[in-house]
């Protein structure tokens, strides 16, 4: 396996075969389930009188409608409740592992499936969930599927899909302070487009890629999908084997051993071939914000919205549906807008090194008058170990809200949900109109650090004034 790139290793080692459709069907390793898009799967099984074929490749936990203040069972809410049986009585019918609120285990699909060492390199990966792409900081190749989808893996353990092209994103050079991860991914979005990866999987590369921790990693990979990619990957490294080791699921003893000369051969050969090659210099990106409606839209916070004249033709009705819905003029700085919420948490910015990061900031400043600011952990293992570290008490002293693990205002499934006009500054990964749980309100995305510049001074602040 020395020539090719991962994508192809991988693809190719997972091919059952070519269907008369002309698509490969491939074989899913891991498959991870939750409460929104399994109940319909599961009913679809029953409609056919099928099992899950290989259970034991299924993990299940809840997250999206999840409450996070107050988890007492019955949920306040009917269709949570609902949802919740419905995923506790599948799982208990079929045999899968399902980590439930209290298992110590549980929390956002794509924050639980790596810190158990689920998630490994070379694996295919499925989930119900637009954001699976995650998975494939580890050097994984891992989609996100709808619920028919969903029932096929649950039935068959295979995916038909359509082989992609491969796009390698180089980043290379050293971040400024105050420029995270987060800004990384919004920038390269910002530039290649909502829509520049339609029909490829993006390879992360680059000095300022390798630099970057797992918890990092798996930030960038999480927004591929917010750029037209399938899937977005990296390759396995040191950085990779080291966070592995000793996970409940990871490879012991021996094994381990194999499984790192495995991982380290369906790495990218250097002499890999891509469709395309697009680089970027670290030390042009500054702290990013989104000022509009898709995750496109974003500048750096020390720049103005740009005007119609600044955008290519065929984003300027985009935009200008922004403009009207943002209530943002173009040609105007983003920084001062005032904000009403602000929301730590998500599959992007929900882990431990996020809350640390974000703790940091929130250390001796308090929360501005007139702002709802909370913190929601991406799973009780990250609530567990944050609350040991002390960072609850850091966040409460400053003003915030300390909540229990799930989604949260993410995408608002859940009471988390902004409230008329509000505006949100959100750790999260979509801006989409409504998507915050109000149908008028508005969201700006940026990293967890400039969220808390945000809450403590009451509007979009650049960070870097704060170190």
């Amino acid at each position: 396996m020395s020539k090719g790139t991962l994508f192809d290793k991988v693809w190719d080692a997972h091919t059952v075969g070519v269907l008369p459709s002309g698509q490969t069907q491939l074989f899913i390793g891991l498959h991870l389930i939750h409460e929104v898009t399994s109940p319909q799967a599961f009913a679809m099984l029953r409609d056919r009188n099928l099992k899950v074929l290989f259970p034991e490749r299924t993990i299940a936990t809840v997250d999206h409608i999840v409450p996070t203040t107050n988890q007492a069972r019955p949920f306040v809410d009917d269709l949570a409740e609902e949802m919740m049986q419905a995923l506790e009585q599948s799982c208990k019918e079929h045999g899968i592992t399902f980590y439930n609120i209290g298992s110590g285990s549980q929390g956002i699909v794509h924050v639980i499936a790596p810190e158990l060492g689920l998630t490994q390199p070379g694996m295919t990966i499925a989930c119900g969930d637009s954001h699976t792409s995650t998975h494939g900081a580890f050097g994984a190749i891992a989609f996100g599927i709808g619920t028919s989808q969903v029932r096929d893996v649950l039935a068959s353990q295979t995916l038909a899909l359509s082989k992609l092209k491969v796009r390698r994103i180089e980043v290379n050079g050293t971040l400024q302070p105050g420029v995270y991860a987060k800004d990384v991914i919004l920038h390269i979005i910002r530039k290649l487009g909502v829509k520049g990866g339609v029909g490829y999987a993006y390879e992360y590369a680059g000095t300022a890629i390798k630099q970057m921790n797992m918890e990092e990693r798996m930030t960038i990979c999480n927004m591929s999908i917010e750029g037209g990619a399938r899937c977005g990957y990296i390759n396995p490294d040191s950085v990779t084997f080291n966070y592995l080791k000793g996970r409940e699921f990871a490879p012991q003893g021996t094994n381990w051993d194999k499984a790192v000369d495995w991982w380290n051969s369906i790495a990218s050969a250097p002499n890999a071939e891509y469709d395309d090659v697009v680089v970027f210099d670290a030390a042009e990106i500054a702290p990013t914000v989104t000022w509009g409606i898709t995750p496109g839209q974003g500048i750096g916070v020390d720049e103005k919205v740009p005007t119609p004249e600044d955008l290519p033709e065929e984003e300027r009705a985009i935009a200008a549906e922004a403009y009207e819905y943002m209530d943002v003029q173009p040609g105007t700085p983003l920084q001062g807008t005032k904000v009403d919420v602000c929301f730590i948490g998500s599959c992007t910015n929900g882990r431990i090194s996020d809350l640390r990061e974000a703790a940091r900031f929130a250390k001796g400043r308090h929360v501005a008058k007139g702002v709802k600011a909370f913190v929601v952990p991406g799973s009780e293992r990250v609530k567990k170990e944050a609350e040991a570290e002390g960072l609850h008490e850091i966040f409460q002293a400053a003003g915030f809200e300390w909540r229990e693990p799930g989604c949260s205002m993410c995408l608002a499934m859940n009471p988390d949900k902004l409230q008329g006009r509000q505006i949100s500054a959100s750790s999260s990964n979509r801006n989409f109109k409504g998507r915050q749980g109000s149908a008028s309100g508005r969201t700006l995305l940026m990293s967890p650090a400039m969220v808390v510049a945000a809450a403590v001074t009451g509007r979009v602040t650049d960070v870097r004034e704060l170190i």
